[in-house]
């Protein structure tokens, strides 16, 4: 069957992470082979004071720049506080975590936040430098939902010769995750945790919360000693079907492991992601690390996989790294496990 690819499952916060690999993309030297061509890259990767809405925290920078230099558009958040810190405090109190002070392109939070950084400046015919009115563009709300869904579905790849658009069409292994919250017992002696009744928050993938090991999951994996570190037994379905994204089950207790899915290298992959409405619904960002995947069908309400995969886009669709499950609703990928990762 050749080498394996690795996917273990992590949870932080509400957000989810999907790390098909780690590939050592930080390396000192980097070689990227293109065309028959070698180019080599120096990146100096060390902690530096930055500075966004005139909060000014120490941060990873890549060649003296955050998030590093810009090749292409690469959209992100800004944090005032330290994420590691928030991400302490939700873990020891089971509340929800703090959000994010602003949404960045190229780590600039652009001029529509409070103290935001400039970053336009027009020049005037004659040369010189001068001030000109900033013209606001007409935004959405924040919970416009239907706005942002018609223009996500008109994103596409250009599927050129130059550019085509890798899709999978035949399918080796399917996945259905449901995404959500959930619950654990709350833990601290003599105190109530923050999460509903009493409980902590907990986030799922086929209502199983991730346990974080003490061994490097991919280490434990190539050197044959996964035993006792991980399960390979993840779930590819929920193992209790309800009603999605209707009436919430009584019970929202989670289970916790460090549970996995191991697939062949080259498998091809369809992965369907539900947004849950336990503990109420709401969009979940999906990365998954170390190459693209096709966005090629999404929706609201519950899948229906008799109907909903007629309506896939298999010719043109966005390719991405990380996409958003519609809040009450599902989006569907496509991807190929052709990287073991490192």
């Amino acid at each position: 069957m050749g080498a394996s690819s690795f996917v273990p499952l992590n949870m932080i916060g509400v957000g989810f992470i999907f790390p098909f690999l780690i590939a050592s993309c930080l390396s000192p030297h980097l070689a990227v082979a293109k065309d028959g061509v070698t180019r080599h890259y120096t990146l100096d990767v060390k902690m530096q004071n930055v500075t966004r809405l005139c909060h000014t925290r120490s941060i990873v920078t890549v060649n003296g720049k955050y998030p590093g230099p810009a090749i292409v558009a690469r959209e992100g958040e800004w944090f005032k506080s330290d994420p590691e810190a928030i991400i302490s405090q939700a873990l020891q109190t089971g509340g929800g975590p703090n959000v994010s002070d602003a949404y960045t392109i190229n780590g600039l939070p652009g001029p529509l936040y409070n103290c935001s950084a400039k970053v336009l400046e027009y020049a005037a015919g004659d040369g010189s430098s001068k001030q000109r009115p900033q013209f606001k563009p007409t935004l959405p709300a924040l919970n416009d939902t239907s706005f942002v869904t018609n223009f996500s579905k008109n994103l596409r790849s250009l599927a050129s010769n130059n550019f085509p658009a890798n899709v999978p069409t035949k399918v080796d292994r399917q996945f259905f995750f449901t995404i959500g919250l959930g619950t654990n017992p709350c833990d601290r002696k003599n105190h109530t945790c923050q999460g509903p009744n009493g409980t902590m928050f907990a986030a799922s993938i086929n209502n199983v919360s991730f346990s974080m090991p003490t061994t490097a999951l991919l280490q434990a994996h190539f050197t044959g000693q996964s035993n006792g570190v991980y399960n390979p037994n993840f779930p590819t379905h929920p193992l209790t079907r309800f009603n999605y994204t209707g009436n919430p089950p009584n019970n929202t207790m989670v289970s916790n492991g460090t549970k996995l899915v191991v697939l062949p290298f080259n498998t091809s992959v369809e992965l369907i992601l539900q947004d849950t409405s336990i503990l109420g619904a709401e969009s979940h960002p999906l990365h998954l690390h170390g190459f693209n995947f096709f966005v090629v069908g999404q929706g609201f309400g519950n899948f229906n996989p008799n109907n909903d995969p007629k309506n896939f886009n298999l010719v043109d669709p966005v390719e991405r790294n990380t996409v958003g499950v519609p809040s009450g609703g599902w989006v569907a990928i496509r991807f190929l496990a052709d990287n073991p990762g490192e």
